[in-house]
């Protein structure tokens, strides 16, 4: 990762597998960071792994004056800010759409959808010139999966976010792209897995493997890797697109 050095970034979801990996992959390049994210133990622990490039902010990402705050924090702590990842998100609930109550969707909606809304808007009149928003998007956002409607749907929902903002934001100098993995070995495909098949996630994971052309899971580092460079300078030609990191699952 280069390019980097002395640029701030918010990132939402930061105490998940991506978003940890992903600040200190940033702070270990020479960034600074806002870790946004609910869980204040979990936050305040990395914040202190990460040291003074790094503060944080307790906030849902559904709450717009949460990722305000995030922005104000950034401005006010570090004087600017040069890039948003907005990373938070859920798998919600693994069962047909049929079987999918009203709430257990929106929910997903709101986290996944919402709160990459409430991440551009905060952050855009903030960003300086040559900005980068990266969000976390997912192989679910070019085809379905079973039992995973809410989630296929957000997905599928972030692209079209990224691409109307990456028209409108072109004209101030900031770049908005979508990352997109296949299965990555964290919590979220662990729950996943159990979901699917209780108390047989293993066999569920081997038929994942089994349709990845790598033959394995992706890890939180390669993606991490990823959105660290469409945050920096390297990327500076880069706006509207969709990148994937999926181990050739979507060249079958």
């Amino acid at each position: 990762m280069t390019t980097i050095e002395s640029r701030v970034h918010i990132i939402t979801g930061a105490t998940g597998g991506i978003g940890s990996e992903t600040a200190r992959q940033i702070v270990g390049a020479g960034g600074r960071v806002v870790l946004c994210d609910r869980d204040s133990g979990s936050l305040e622990a990395l914040a202190l792994e990460l040291g003074d490039s790094a503060v944080c902010v307790v906030g849902d990402v559904t709450q717009a004056s949460h990722l305000e705050e995030a922005v104000q924090v950034a401005v006010s702590h570090f004087g600017r800010l040069d890039a948003v990842v907005a990373n938070a998100g859920m798998e919600g609930v693994v069962a047909p759409l049929v079987n999918q109550t009203t709430k257990d969707f929106l929910t997903v909606l709101s986290v996944n959808v919402l709160g990459v809304f409430h991440s551009i808007r905060a952050a855009a009149p903030a960003m300086v010139e040559g900005g980068s928003i990266v969000i976390t998007s997912s192989v679910a956002g070019f085809i379905g999966s079973p039992g995973l409607g809410p989630y296929v749907t957000s997905k599928h929902a972030v692209v079209g976010l990224m691409r109307n903002a990456a028209l409108e934001l072109a004209a101030q100098g900031v770049r908005v792209n979508s990352v997109h993995p296949g299965p990555i070995d964290n919590r979220m495909m662990r729950s996943i897995e159990e979901q699917a098949a209780p108390g047989n996630g293993q066999a569920v994971k081997q038929a994942f493997e089994a349709q990845v052309p790598l033959g394995r899971y992706g890890t939180n580092q390669e993606i991490a890797a990823l959105i660290g460079w469409l945050c920096s300078e390297q990327s500076s030609y880069c706006t509207g697109q969709r990148f994937v990191a999926d181990g050739g699952f979507l060249a079958q």
